[in-house]
């Protein structure tokens, strides 16, 4: 049972820093817009990147390189700056949250979910590398309970950041907060691609 503890505060370390995928999660609860799929993919590919570093670090250990990683932060640069440019060409029109939930399909809803998903190194470094490093000297029962822990954790932060954002946008009614909201994620998602473009140059 310690062992299913630790992954789940482990899990859940890793998992609260304010990323680009979070952000995701956030807008797509405040605009009621698919909200259990894109929580529900969030999860279980949490839950398939965690088996994978715990079960098989060992035999892929030096296969992240550099040059694999410069990959994916030009893929993620890439899929930022897209992701940016759709929100600033929707931030002047009314009541934003409302136009965009009438043009989103479903489909697109789960690119843009696996794009913040799979398309960032850190999720590789973090939840794959960390874990799997983390939980190398475990016994196999160790690891199947640690690995369940941290499973734990990222599917209820997931579903609790969805459906509290989904709660929140309820209350929200003003047009201006929701500017000041759209406008918010257009900076931060800016200084996230900024920071992945220094990465790609350093």
């Amino acid at each position: 049972m310690s062992f299913l503890i630790l992954g789940f505060l482990t899990g859940l370390s890793l998992i609260l820093v304010l990323g680009a995928q979070n952000i995701f999660v956030i807008e797509q609860g405040l605009k009621k817009q698919f909200v259990f799929i894109v929580c529900l993919i969030c999860s279980f590919s949490d839950f398939l990147l965690i088996f994978l570093g715990i079960f098989l670090f060992q035999y892929f250990e030096n296969l992240f390189s550099q040059t694999i990683e410069l990959i994916l932060n030009i893929l993620l640069l890439l899929f930022l700056i897209n992701f940016i440019w759709k929100k600033v060409k929707l931030i002047n029109r009314k009541i934003l949250i409302n136009q965009i939930e009438n043009k989103d399909n479903l489909f697109y809803v789960i690119l843009k979910t696996l794009g913040f998903t799979y398309l960032n190194p850190h999720v590789y470094s973090d939840t794959v590398f960390f874990l799997g490093n983390f939980s190398k000297s475990f016994l196999l029962g160790q690891k199947y309970l640690f690995g369940i822990g941290a499973s734990l954790s990222s599917i209820i932060f997931f579903f609790s950041l969805g459906y509290f954002s989904k709660y929140l946008s309820s209350h929200i009614g003003s047009e201006k907060l929701w500017k000041i909201i759209n406008y918010s994620i257009i900076l931060f998602m800016s200084l996230l691609s900024i920071y992945v473009f220094l990465n790609i140059i350093k």
